[in-house]
């Protein structure tokens, strides 16, 4: 397991050193993109918490964590641009763009790879 962490970390690092595209997002002809104000209001304050219980926490002054559910946490801060995309450059180098979108009446966390991440209803 530790090997594997090693070889994700490092896979993250190489990646974060290649140059960035335009993403393509691969949208679903069901999925409603959130605005910037609704992706603001989603998260600006907030604790977004996932199925897998992971939890993304975006304090207001633009400071980000993620933290697995193994209880390991990643640092560093966020912007939400002017279509809702959110950017999110941790410490440690490695950088990625999500995107919020409503599919069947929840919202999912959108990669820029395609990977699709509903998060649990907000309470």
């Amino acid at each position: 397991m530790r090997a594997f962490r090693t070889f994700l970390i490092a896979l993250a690092a190489a990646l974060a050193s290649l140059p960035l595209m335009a993403a393509e997002w691969a949208l679903r002809e069901t999925d409603r993109v959130l605005s910037r104000a609704e992706v603001e209001a989603l998260t600006a304050g907030r604790t977004i918490v996932f199925y897998d219980d992971g939890r993304s926490k975006y304090s207001v002054g633009g400071a980000y964590s993620y933290t697995y559910a193994s209880g390991e946490s990643a640092f560093g801060q966020y912007d939400i641009d002017a279509e809702g995309i959110v950017c999110i450059a941790y410490r440690n180098g490695f950088s990625r763009c999500d995107r919020y979108v409503e599919a069947a009446g929840r919202i999912v966390l959108l990669t820029e790879n395609g990977l699709r991440f509903p998060i649990r209803p907000i309470e």
